[in-house]
């Protein structure tokens, strides 16, 4: 019977093989295909690319932000959502507390307490801290997935390819998106980058879903972070330079109005936001920009009704005067009963970068508020920098809805980058779009070129001779060189984003995978050491000390201490009391009977202070 059924059994597997074979494909069913199978590689190579420094070292979290991400987080799934956004933490900036639901954006910990309880809900028991650590860089191959819709909006599907690979591996983006940075950044740019994505496709299509699907997206990044200021600026002044340029169009109309109508309204829903989007001077433009949009459809409508042009023109000028006449007036008026907040400190250094070591230096003494060295631009975006002003080229030379939003993204952002060092990763996502448009449109170019076939080879073939005089007047005539040409350029384009690539994974695991509550250094013998010594003196902490102890030290190692060592703290990272800081400051560099004075005045039981003579750690106290 084993004998007689193998025929059979390989007749029916030779048959399955033939079928397959048959079974061909269609162009566009290959370009699909294709496209799919890079979409998910570049996808789980964005994952994978961010687990560096969980391999090196271990799972954990890294800087100081993070910490306290964590334990609002440990917190809200543990306790739920209405204790989470009614908790009074009295373990900060002791004696006066925080109110958490009201001093945070709450983005970030909504979306990972989402993910732990969706993971329960399968039966995949994780603990929230590995949820925690995996946050970021689940949420930057996502990012790739929008970079690739994005790319394809403005130009098409070669360049969101592109993208998608160039943000999945850039220094810029990776630098706050490796496992184990858990910050509001790690979600914010996606959700930065699919507001803008969907409210480019709002204008390009005029649909109302699209509009409203931009607003929900401007709204969880409002929920993640205070960086949506920024997109709550470069939209209206986009649509200022349309309607400046002749753009206006009913799609524009219903695409700004309905983003940003059902965006305020559901912004202020976020206790930290409020009433800001109606009262803050930041958000004032984007107002400005929505009366004016109503003035440009009445005039539309009036000048319908009016066939006589000298009369609309005589109109047009009277209301447009009266409408930014009135609006200044209200600005006036808003801004000197103080219904209208002046901007805030960080928006003045944006726009003068003198400002804040002039008024506000706790602002100007951190490391990532500083002017952009021309170093770290080419450490971050490596041939981004030479591959920008080809991409720019490229838009201007087809001017759109789409790619002049691109370029004001692509310009605005890199100004900001240049102001502070912070803003590299807001620039991030414009600077591998528009490069992307650069190489999708260069090989695209070079491509046609060699396998265009000449003419006096087309003239040849279509006439059917073969004789040896055709084919000499054949060779003679054909440009070889411009075919070479593009060879050599096309070879050259692939060797340079290899070396790209090669680039960006280098500093992925050198520069950005080392937490920094774990040291590693190098002994006389070539060994690899590594300091924990940070998460031993918080263990130390909270074994050693009373749970109602008093811990006082820089501001820096507030979250560690509350999160890791349990411990009430003078003051911490969210640095929004400078008379506390500044009192904390003056007793770390006081004379010792100065400073015990200031000390029982603020009820402190233990000081830590962080010395790195021994082992050449510059970062210590002595040096801040």
């Amino acid at each position: 019977m084993g004998t007689s059924s193998n025929p059979s059994k390989f007749s029916s597997m030779g048959s399955d093989l033939l079928s397959l074979r048959s079974l061909k494909l269609k162009t566009k069913q290959q370009e699909l295909l294709l496209r799919v199978t890079i979409l998910g590689l570049v996808y789980i190579l964005a994952f994978i690319t961010r687990l560096f420094s969980v391999l090196r070292y271990e799972s954990m979290i890294h800087e100081f932000d993070p910490y306290f991400n964590y334990r609002t987080t440990l917190f809200l799934t543990e306790k739920g959502f209405y204790e989470f956004w009614n908790w009074f933490d009295s373990e900060s900036w002791y004696p006066l507390g925080r109110i958490i639901g009201g001093t945070l954006y709450p983005g970030l910990m909504v979306t990972a307490a989402c993910i732990y309880w969706t993971l329960r809900f399968l039966r995949f028991f994780v603990h929230i801290r590995e949820v925690c650590v995996l946050t970021a860089p689940f949420f930057a191959s996502n990012t790739t997935l929008v970079a690739y819709f994005f790319g394809k909006e403005i130009w098409d599907s070669g360049a969101g390819l592109v993208a998608a690979a160039l943000i999945a591996i850039c220094p810029g983006y990776i630098s706050r998106s490796v496992a184990g940075s858990y910050d509001n950044e790690g979600v914010a740019i996606f959700a930065l980058l699919y507001t803008f994505y969907l409210f480019v496709k709002a204008v390009n299509t005029g649909s109302l879903a699209w509009s409203l699907a931009s607003a929900f997206g401007y709204f969880y990044m409002v929920s993640a972070w205070g960086g949506y200021v920024f997109i709550i600026n470069l939209i209206p002044l986009y649509v200022l330079v349309l309607l400046i340029t002749g753009r206006y169009s009913m799609r524009l109309y219903v695409a700004y109005n309905c983003m940003y109508i059902l965006g305020m309204l559901l912004a202020m829903q976020i206790r930290f936001v409020g009433f800001q989007h109606v009262q803050s001077g930041e958000h004032m433009a984007a107002m400005g920009v929505f009366f004016l949009l109503q003035v440009f459809y009445f005039l539309g409508w009036v000048k319908y009704l009016l066939d006589d042009q000298k009369l609309f023109q005589a109109f047009l000028s009277f209301t447009v005067t009266c409408a930014v006449g009135l609006g200044a007036i209200a600005l006036g008026l808003g801004t000197a009963s103080g219904y209208i907040s002046p901007w805030t400190g960080r928006f003045y250094s944006l726009l003068d970068p003198t400002y804040a070591k002039d008024h506000i230096p706790i602002i100007a003494s951190v490391s990532e508020h500083q002017p952009t060295a021309w170093s770290s631009f080419m450490f971050d975006f490596h041939i981004l920098l030479i591959l920008f002003p080809a991409g720019l080229y490229f838009c201007f030379k087809r001017l759109s809805d789409a790619t002049i939003f691109i370029v004001m993204y692509g310009l605005t952002s890199m100004y900001f980058a240049g102001v502070m060092v912070r803003l590299i990763l807001v620039a991030t996502p414009a600077m591998c779009l528009i490069s992307a448009i650069a190489v999708s449109a260069t090989i695209k170019n070079l491509t046609q070129l060699v396998r265009t076939k000449s003419k006096a080879s087309q003239a040849v073939s279509s006439k059917g001779t073969s004789t040896k005089a055709s084919s000499k007047a054949t060779i003679d005539q054909a440009p070889p060189f411009q075919k070479n040409g593009a060879i050599a350029l096309l070879v050259g384009a692939f060797y340079l984003l290899s070396r790209y690539a090669i680039h960006c994974t280098w500093v992925t695991s050198e520069a950005y995978s080392s937490p920094s509550i774990v040291l590693a250094a190098r002994g006389s013998h070539g060994q690899r050491v590594i300091f924990d010594d940070y998460r031993e003196a918080y263990f130390w902490l909270r074994q050693n000390t009373p749970q109602d102890a008093k811990v006082m030290s820089w501001w820096d190692y507030g979250y560690q201490i509350t999160a890791m060592g349990n411990r009430t703290v003078i003051v911490d990272n969210n640095t929004w009391n400078n008379t506390h800081i500044a009192t904390v400051g003056r007793a770390m560099s006081s004379y010792e009977d100065e400073a015990y004075e200031i000390m029982q005045s603020l009820d402190v039981d233990y000081v830590l202070v962080v010395f790195g003579g021994v082992t050449g750690y510059s970062s210590d106290d002595i040096n801040k």
